[in-house]
């Protein structure tokens, strides 16, 4: 099987616009052109001085595109980018004129594509087979993944595609079906589609190679991934991948986005995944499904981290030691009057290890009888949200991040000693500025996130990745991220 390539889908409102956009198109194997939604289309301009292989698309608004016309005009703007020597033009397979579009091409160079953003439907392999049927280079199915078990069906098609000369994509859209778009060598995909959001869950193709180094994932490569919601953000990606890397390991690491740790099960026994990351809302309960759980946590109450051993699911916590690691030689927490804001799964980790250092732990949270779960679980108490003012020396937070890094507890005084946010995306969140501001020292949520990593890799693959690596990928990553939202 041939490797598969990275498309990169363009559209804007005018030509002019779209073709610079496919010119710039950085780490694209073949690009995209979207013509539904330009003001005036011109096939030929979609073409023309292309520098490389050019998909053209003309999507109709009733299977999710901006075209609104004739199905006569754009059977004939189709027809004009075919004389033009456009490489490949995607036709719906519900399309009238598909057949017939075909037939002129003897296949060659048809997409002939089917979009399912409602529910998967239960007859989707028969659907499939008739698309074979009918003669197109490459057949395209892409269903809206509303979970991460939506996908399946697709590597279940995967299997039945028939010889090794066939020919298919095959794409779950949406944020739970992001996997799929780096998987695309485990699917048989003769492509992939990346972009800037164009379509739900595409990611930028830079980004693919970079962080999720997909010209490596082979189709036997081992799985981990990273489960939770929202994942899309996460750092994780870009250092387990690394780390695959450098070690030469056969394996990837992808986003699993899903609210629901059932949904979770069913995709990881059907892909056999060989270990996860755990992140919020899933780390309690989670717990549930884990074979075995190691003693540190059940003692907390959450796990981080899932591997598979032997056939069992084992759930261990690597948040302790990733969170105790940064305030190793800044501060002595014996007999420390320690805060935690927040109450979820990630507290759970923090309060234990505070407890275990000898400080005395305060959990301050909106939902009081979820603090005083934690608090019990340490002998510390429940305080007030947010914390009184000299009521604490370190105060640390482990609520999720707030839109722009905003302070979960803006116009408290922050009177401690030390400010220590989980949050690592912004890698300067406000509470951490007001805290300097106010004189206290600081800790992000990089340095735990590292630490906690590293122990995730070596539990995996009974290897520590090199030195500074993970943090270096890490912070390659911000900064991608970063010009990306600044443009």
């Amino acid at each position: 099987m041939r490797d598969p390539l990275i498309c990169l889908t363009v559209t804007g409102r005018t030509m002019d616009e779209v073709r610079r956009r496919r010119d710039a198109a950085a780490g694209a194997d073949m690009v995209e052109v979207r013509l539904d939604g330009v003001e005036d289309p011109d096939p030929a301009g979609a073409v023309d001085g292309r520098s490389r292989p050019v998909i053209v698309t003309c999507r109709p608004a009733w299977e999710g595109g901006a075209f609104d016309g004739s199905e006569e005009q754009r059977r004939r703007l189709l027809e004009t980018a075919v004389a033009a020597g456009a490489d490949f033009v995607d036709v719906e397979a519900r399309a009238a004129f598909a057949s017939d579009l075909i037939r002129s091409r003897r296949g060659r160079g048809i997409v002939l594509s089917f979009h399912e953003f409602g529910p998967v439907p239960e007859d989707l392999a028969q659907r499939a087979a008739a698309m074979r049927s009918e003669g197109a280079e490459v057949v395209k199915v892409a269903i809206y993944a509303r979970a991460l078990s939506d996908m399946l069906p697709l590597f279940d098609l995967a299997g039945t595609g028939g010889s090794e000369d066939s020919s298919h994509v095959l794409i779950a859209m949406g944020a739970s079906g992001v996997a799929s778009r780096l998987l695309s060598a485990r699917l048989g995909n003769r492509w992939t589609y990346a972009g800037d959001g164009v379509v739900p869950g595409q990611i930028p193709a830079l980004r693919m190679l970079n962080e999720f180094r997909f010209r490596r994932i082979r189709p036997d490569a081992v799985l981990y991934g990273l489960v939770g919601c929202p994942v899309g953000h996460s750092r994780s990606p870009a250092m387990h991948n690394a780390g695959f890397a450098a070690l030469g390991l056969n394996a990837a690491y992808v986003p699993l986005e899903t609210h629901d740790a059932a949904d979770f099960v069913a995709f990881a026994r059907g892909t056999g995944l060989r270990g996860a990351s755990i992140t919020a809302p899933l780390k309690v309960a989670l717990l549930a499904h884990a074979d075995e759980v190691d003693r540190l946590a059940a003692r907390v109450g959450a796990i981080n981290t899932l591997i598979l051993r032997d056939g069992r699911w084992i759930g261990t916590n690597t948040d302790v030691a990733g969170f105790l690691s940064p305030l190793s030689g800044r501060i002595a927490l014996r007999g420390v009057r320690a805060s935690v804001l927040g109450a979820g799964g990630a507290a759970r980790g923090v309060a234990v290890a505070l407890a275990d250092q000898g400080a005395a732990v305060t959990v301050c949270a909106r939902r009081p009888e979820a603090a005083a779960q934690i608090a019990r679980l340490v002998n510390g108490k429940v305080g007030s949200f947010p914390p009184a003012s000299g009521t604490w020396d370190v105060l640390v937070n482990t609520i999720p991040a707030l839109d722009g890094g905003a302070n979960p507890i803006a116009g408290a005084p922050i009177d401690g000693e030390m400010v220590f946010d989980l949050v690592y995306a912004p890698a300067e969140t406000q509470l951490l500025a007001d805290a300097r501001a106010a004189g206290c020292m600081t800790i992000g949520g990089m340095e735990m996130l590292v630490a906690q990593a590293e122990r995730q890799f070596e539990l995996w693959t009974g290897q520590r990745p090199p030195v500074g690596l993970f943090q270096a990928a890490a912070e390659s990553a911000a900064q991608a991220s970063d010009t990306v939202h600044s443009r």
